[in-house]
Formats: structure tokens, C-alpha cells, sequence
């Protein structure tokens, strides 16, 4: 679906416009005050209060998702988040536990190191999540589903997963994104993969470049399942990962999941300059890519697999993976594009 596609919510937004004049309750934003380097706590506060939303600030692990739950739970119908990918799917969990979601319009203030979710939706800062709010132009996208819990932006497994989980506070402090590409390719020398089988019952599309690909075969003739050792299984919903032919942006409203696994052993020289994005255009290995309403992962030595999803760390040894298609209304930005091209 093109442009032509947008649509536009009234209703629950002009009421909420309304709200915010006269003082009332129905906006509510959930601000994570460690989020990315700290500093933007004064910011999203002043410009909250300028917007009409009723901050609700975190302590500790979960408080996002039970402000959340309460917010939606209590008849808010815009409920954001400022905070780094994590914040953002705690927030989306907690409407989704007040059962609330497709009811409650989701805001991203993008507050946190990475920030991917929110510029993969046209939002470049949180002066410019604000005004999104207010342009009020609102698309439905897909939402994630792995096992019973939920992700908006991507869910990976393998080398990113486990770097992203050693990647500490302080270090993302220094070095912002790069503290992710550094802690990946820390523990790029002594990384096996991870032994795992990745099955689908359909693909739409896929762009396989394993070494045992025929080139020019036709998808629909291909065994679409993989096993084997895989460095990284990176499964993106509103994000496409790098390589040729497949964007950054996703389309996160056409109802699949975008599937690369990076499989075999890259060579003792990948340590150096661009490691990462060799890594990922498949120049040191083989690279399995589809897209697919759904798929299921299942650990082969039984032994429970690391799933970053939006950053929020789960532990098991399988893993289904699904779409629920143009579930969580979301405020876009002026740069959001519905099906990027490359």
C-alpha cells in the first residue's frame, strides 16, 4: 500500500486534542529518565506539558508496563512512550494487557541510545514526536508476536542478541549505538553460532543467497526451511536488516515478518573497520533471507536461545514467531514512508 493508503483517525484524537486544552487526563506519557544518556528528561517533561500529557516517570523494571495497562486500562487514548526500543515495548505490552490494543493510539518519543523504532517510523527527535502527535496522522501497523510475548520493531537471536545483552549502561553512554557494533564484534572471535532449525509453512518472497542457492532457482522450488549453525537470526518487523535489495525501514503494515539468517563462520579477519556490516551484506557469509506471515525457530540441542525483542531479553528453546496485522495505531512523522523501496 502506497501513500494513497494513510488514513487518518478522528474522533479519539480530536478529543484528545481537546483534552489537552482543557487540562484533562486523556494523554499520558511514560518517561524512562535513564533511558540513552539521561539528558533529556527537562525536555520531554516541558514539551509534555506544553502537549496536555500527564508524565508518568519509572523506577525500576515493569513500571512501564503497569503505567501503561493503567492508563489504557482508565480510558487515556493516546498513551506514549520516551525511552530508548525497550521502553517503547513495555509500553505497547501495557495496552496490550489493559486489552486495549487497536483502541489506544500509540505516541514514540524517541529518548534512548539507538532510537531504530522511532526513525523507521518518520520520527527524528522528540521535538518532532510532538509535532507528529499534533499533525495527528495515524497508520496502523503490525505488531509482533513471539510465543506469548510481543515486539514492535525487530526480534533477533545469536551474535546481536547476546552483544546487545553485555552491552552495558555506561558503555552506551560513551559511545551511543556503537557500543552495540563494539560489543558485537567483541565476541565475534570466539562465537560459534547457535545450532538451530528455522522452519516457515509460507513465503512470499525471499532473496536466498546461501552458498547451495542455484542461482536464478525459483523460490516456490526451494527447501524454504534452514538448519544448521547460524551467527544471528534477525527478524524485522518495521525494520529490514542491511543487505542488498532489502532497506533498513520496514513495511510494518504488509503483515510479514522479515526473515535473514547469517549462517556459517566468518574469517579471523572480520575484527577490523565495517566488521558488522560485511557481516550483514553476506561478503563473509552465507545469507538466507525471506519474508513470511510467520515461522517457528527450535533450538537443536535443546539448550534455550537468547531472543532480544525490542532489547527485552527472553529465554527458550523454541520460538514462534507471527504477525497480528495493522493491530496498534501509532502517530507517524512527515518522513515515514508506508513501503519503503530500496
Amino acid at each position: 500500500m502506497g501513500r494513497e493508503g494513510r488514513r487518518r483517525r478522528s474522533g479519539p484524537i480530536e478529543q484528545a486534542t481537546r483534552a489537552a486544552t482543557d487540562g484533562g487526563g486523556d494523554r499520558v506519557l511514560v518517561l524512562n529518565p535513564v533511558a540513552g544518556t539521561g539528558d533529556h528528561v527537562a525536555e520531554v517533561r516541558s514539551r509534555a506539558a506544553e502537549h496536555g500529557f500527564e508524565v508518568r516517570e519509572t523506577e525500576s523494571e515493569g513500571d512501564a508496563v503497569e503505567f501503561a495497562r493503567d492508563a489504557a486500562a482508565a480510558g487515556a487514548s493516546i498513551v506514549a512512550a520516551a525511552g530508548g526500543d525497550g521502553t517503547l515495548n513495555e509500553v505497547v505490552r501495557g495496552i496490550r494487557e489493559a486489552g486495549k490494543l487497536g483502541d489506544v493510539t500509540f505516541a514514540v518519543v524517541p529518548a534512548g541510545t539507538g532510537n531504530n523504532f522511532a526513525s523507521n517510523v518518520g520520527i527524528s527527535g522528540i521535538a518532532d514526536a510532538f509535532r507528529a502527535i499534533e499533525r495527528s496522522e495515524v497508520r496502523e501497523i503490525d505488531v509482533g508476536l513471539a510465543n506469548d510475548d510481543l515486539f514492535v520493531n525487530s526480534c533477533v537471536a545469536g551474535l546481536t542478541a547476546d552483544a546487545s545483552a553485555a552491552t552495558d549502561s555506561e558503555m552506551k553512554a560513551r559511545l551511543g549505538v556503537l557500543a552495540y557494533v563494539a560489543a558485537t564484534i567483541r565476541h565475534l572471535p570466539d562465537y560459534d553460532g547457535l545450532p538451530l532449525r528455522v522452519q516457515t509453512d509460507e513465503v512470499v518472497d525471499e532473496a536466498v543467497e546461501p552458498a547451495d542457492a542455484e542461482p536464478g532457482a525459483d523460490a516456490t522450488e526451494r527447501d524454504t526451511d534452514w538448519e544448521g549453525r547460524a551467527l544471528m537470526v534477525l527478524i524485522g518487523n518495521a525494520r529490514r536488516f542491511p543487505g542488498q535489495g532489502w532497506p533498513a525501514p520496514g513495511d510494518a503494515e504488509d503483515g510479514l515478518l522479515d526473515v535473514t539468517v547469517v549462517a556459517g563462520q566468518p574469517s579471523g579477519d572480520l575484527l577490523g573497520e565495517g566488521a558488522l556490516g560485511r557481516l550483514l551484506a553476506g561478503e563473509e557469509t552465507a545469507m538466507h533471507r525471506l519474508r513470511a506471515p510467520a515461522i517457528s525457530i527450535e533450538s537443536l540441542d535443546d539448550e534455550p536461545i537468547e531472543f532480544s525483542l525490542d532489547g527485552e531479553m527472553v529465554s527458550t528453546p523454541s520460538l514462534d514467531v507471527s504477525i497480528e496485522r495493522r493491530r496498534l495505531p501509532l502517530f507517524v512523522g512527515e518522513a515515514y514512508e508506508p513501503s519503503p523501496t530500496s
